[in-house]
């Protein structure tokens, strides 16, 4: 799952999968490992979530994703992070250029 999210980021393609009950299209902008957790933080754009509005940045657990699927569909690269900066990560895998 991590080499195909690494695929996406380098490509700049949409990602489609399940998590927490709920159908998910998300950008994602980095990989990398969190508190020991392999994470990725996207821009959610499409699907359903629990947690408030869409689009939105999120970050997802990989071990509490099923049915990832890379989509034909790209995205134009970085956006501005609310904050202007990234989050905090133990280690990033790999980042959108």
């Amino acid at each position: 799952m991590d080499q195909l999210l690494k695929t996406a980021i380098a490509n700049k393609q949409l990602v489609e999968f399940s998590y927490s009950g709920h159908q998910r299209i998300a950008e994602p902008h980095v990989l990398g490992i969190n508190g020991g957790a392999l994470q990725f933080l996207g821009y959610q754009v499409g699907g359903s979530s629990s947690s408030g509005g869409i689009p939105e940045w999120r970050r997802f657990d990989l071990n509490k994703m099923s049915n990832l699927s890379l989509l034909q569909q790209t995205f134009p690269g970085k956006r501005p992070f609310p904050s202007g900066k990234h989050s905090s990560w133990d280690q990033q895998l790999a980042i959108v250029a």
